[in-house]
């Protein structure tokens, strides 16, 4: 900061942050909602007579505080702020209630259901949201089977499964259905084989097998296991040609169809059994299908009548039908594809993966482990946000266990009565464009019941509603006298109104808006107004144009490692004015010679200039960080003598010591001495020849790289 400036700011009593602008000061707000919108700081002085009272009074919007210390009084600034009302806060239940049961829409399982927020722009507001796993919930279970060839053994021992399913599941809840559907492949080459006589029967001619098919909804979801077990065993293998299936087309229609498949408003289950792969979206092209799959339920007699039309869906598409229905996904495959669907698992939420044996024998335990490792995680979910609006969550999990970013929207190893508390933050910046609310939604994954959140925005100030129109303050008329100021009639601008729109475009006025005739208008960064330029403002509030003609601007100085004036400076007018100690035309350039003291102290051994903290050797023979390293003078090889040979040959007055004195230099060994590096091989290389104990020369060449590291080139044959 310029002294004189400095010197001003303690007289008037103003921080740097007022000399160079605050977010407030930075909007150039006109109007009182302007101001509010630019940050959670930002007031709005009403009194009229506010901006007569000197050039540092040159804005109604700014801090608080700096308002009042402007002579701004608490009464006369707008600083609405934003609230939380919470609209419906139904108990989280249990699921019996004095004996009586309760059904599904009865039970409450998040708290609360409904809130309303007031948003002002970069003001969070922040609320509690509890979750209760409630006991004896209700489950739907769709098992959906994989019936080509190779699943044939698998089929024998899923016939009795209802049952014993239903069994084992009422250790959970008393209300559980189950439903079954199996697929095989899209219905056209070279998916199958499309021979009449294969089309009949896709098996050997030994092998009885029903038509090849690409969904079909066997069974909707019912609380009888025996009819399950009945129509499951009327099921026959069928076949196709390739490995891959046509699994994902199954799934999309299964969570689709809710109707056809009965889906209630419950713990929703759909258990993928098969032994393969699967084809997605782009597969279709090999069968010449190049629509993309619409997501939509295409069901007729429980068979998918358009597998030939459209795409199989894409792992993304997926992602989204499964959860907007609420569906959790378990993956019964065999060891040999665990690997991919553990994969298709990570992208996949709430979803799990089990290691089905080669005749599925293990289904229900995979099941029920599968179950209570989905249903022992709370994941929260927020439907799409409005333009400039940002969620944050922190989980108070069990056991006093708090997270933040994206690990606060979850909780694990949830127990039935369980109770955990997630702290949500909603923050809008702005206004939307048509001021108009929106609602979004929140809920647990896996889970119907969501939490519905109306957001309000803070687009005005109270004092908006009492404006005055066609106000004599407002230059006869010509605008609404509004929170103290006028806002502006149609084709009027300035301050109070007092220029027309249609006379910026004048010769007179544009010429008061050029530098000289050789220059555009506002230097192309502002418009004229009224013979005077007002400058564009930058999406990026910190960067901003100024000057008479805009001509200058704080964004466009030289930078150094990605910073704007080395991060050691301010930028003014297209130049980096350098804080202390740093100099260049990005401040990128050290003026501290700390960096360069040798251990003599003085600057860079005296045998060099110290430019930007780094040491510039002007004497040839001296080198490293503060040109203290000297290969070639006298002494290097007797100073050196004993650590090489105790290295090279173990021998010499330092080899009881030679790990701990002689780990200094990188040791390479040669053959003879005339494979030693010669003098042109590198700069500063000392050849040296020694006597060891005895009598011997050995011989070595001693180097000092550029980046400081010590080489040492040893011959192994003796002289």
């Amino acid at each position: 900061m310029d002294v004189r400036l400095l010197l001003i700011s303690v007289l008037l009593g103003l921080s740097r942050a007022q000399l160079d602008g605050n977010e407030c000061t930075k909007a150039s707000a006109q109007s009182c909602g302007e101001c509010i919108q630019a940050g959670e700081k930002c007031g709005w002085c009403t009194d009229e007579d506010f901006l007569k009272q000197g050039e540092q009074k040159s804005t109604r919007c700014d801090e608080i505080e700096a308002l009042i210390t402007k002579g701004c009084s608490k009464a006369s600034i707008e600083d609405p702020r934003g609230t939380v009302t919470v609209n419906k806060n139904q108990a989280l239940t249990d699921r019996t209630k004095d004996g009586v049961k309760l059904k599904p829409d009865q039970i409450t399982q998040i708290q609360p259901q409904k809130l309303t927020l007031d948003l002002r722009s970069g003001e969070a507001q922040t609320f509690n949201l509890t979750f209760k796993r409630a006991e004896d919930y209700p489950i739907d279970l769709y098992y959906l089977m994989d019936l080509s060839y190779s699943m044939k053994d698998d089929l024998e021992n899923v016939k009795n499964l209802g049952t014993d399913l239903m069994f084992e599941m009422q250790k959970i809840t008393s209300d559980f259905r189950i439903g079954f559907g199996s697929f095989v492949e899209k219905t056209v080459m070279p998916y199958i084989s499309t021979t009449p006589a294969k089309l009949l029967n896709p098996c050997t001619s030994d092998q009885n097998c029903t038509s090849p098919f690409s969904y079909k909804n066997v069974l909707s979801l019912t609380a009888d296991g025996s009819q399950f077990n009945n129509l499951v065993s009327k099921q026959q293998i069928s076949g196709n040609l390739d490995s891959p299936e046509g699994g994902f087309d199954a799934i999309m229609q299964v969570t689709v169809c809710a109707n056809q498949i009965g889906w209630r408003n419950v713990t929703r289950l759909l258990v993928f059994s098969t032994d393969a792969g699967f084809h997605f979206a782009g597969d279709g092209k090999l069968g010449g299908i190049v629509l993309p799959n619409d997501g939509k339920c295409h069901l007729q007699e429980n068979m998918y009548t358009m597998s030939h039309y459209y795409d199989y869906p894409s792992i993304a598409h997926l992602v989204q039908k499964l959860s907007e229905n609420n569906i959790q996904t378990i993956f019964a495959v065999t060891e040999e594809f665990q690997p991919v669907y553990q994969e298709l698992k990570n992208l996949i939420p709430k979803s799990a993966v089990g290691t089905l044996s080669s005749d599925s024998g293990n289904v229900i335990k995979l099941i029920i482990d599968a179950y209570n490792s989905l249903s022992s995680e709370i994941i929260l979910e927020n439907s799409r946000l409005p333009e400039g609006v940002s969620i944050s969550y922190i989980s108070h999990c069990k056991n006093g266990v708090s997270e933040k970013g994206e690990n606060g929207r979850k909780c694990s190893n949830i127990s039935i009565g369980d109770q955990v508390t997630f702290e949500v933050a909603v923050t809008a910046k702005g206004c939307p464009s048509n001021g108009k609310s929106e609602t979004i939604k929140i809920k647990p994954l896996g889970f119907t019941e969501e939490v519905e959140i109306v957001l309000n925005f803070i687009c005005e100030c109270e004092c908006h509603e009492d404006g005055i129109p066609n106000s004599p303050a407002c230059h006869f008329g010509n605008g609404t006298l509004e929170c103290g100021a006028c806002r502006c009639n149609e084709g009027r601008i300035g301050r109070v109104c007092e220029c027309s729109k249609d006379e910026v475009r004048t010769e007179d006025l544009d010429a008061n808006c050029r530098m000289d005739n050789g220059t555009d208008i506002c230097s192309n960064n502002g418009d004229c107004v009224c013979g005077t330029c007002e400058c564009k403002k930058r999406d990026n509030p910190e960067e901003r144009y100024s000057g008479k003609f805009c001509e200058c601007d704080n964004f466009n100085c030289d930078r150094s490692n990605n910073k704007l004036c080395g991060g050691h400076g301010r930028c003014e007018c297209r130049k980096c004015i350098c804080d202390a100690n740093y100099t260049g035309s990005a401040c990128d350039c050290s003026l501290d010679t700390s960096t360069c003291l040798a251990s003599n102290k003085q600057i860079c051994n005296g045998r060099g200039i110290c430019e930007c903290g780094v040491c510039k050797c002007t004497d040839s023979k001296f080198q490293g960080p503060t040109c203290e390293i000297c290969p070639t003078c006298p002494g290097v090889c007797t100073e050196h003598k004993d650590c090489v040979q105790c290295r090279a040959f173990g021998t010499g007055d330092k080899k009881d010591t030679c790990e701990k004195e002689c780990s200094y230099f990188n040791l390479i060994i040669k053959k003879k001495k005339e494979e030693l590096p010669q003098p042109n091989d590198q700069p500063y290389i000392n050849h040296c020849k020694e006597r060891d104990a005895n009598d011997c020369w050995f011989f070595f060449t001693y180097a000092t790289k550029n980046d400081g590291t010590v080489e040492v080139h040893v011959a192994e044959e003796l002289g």
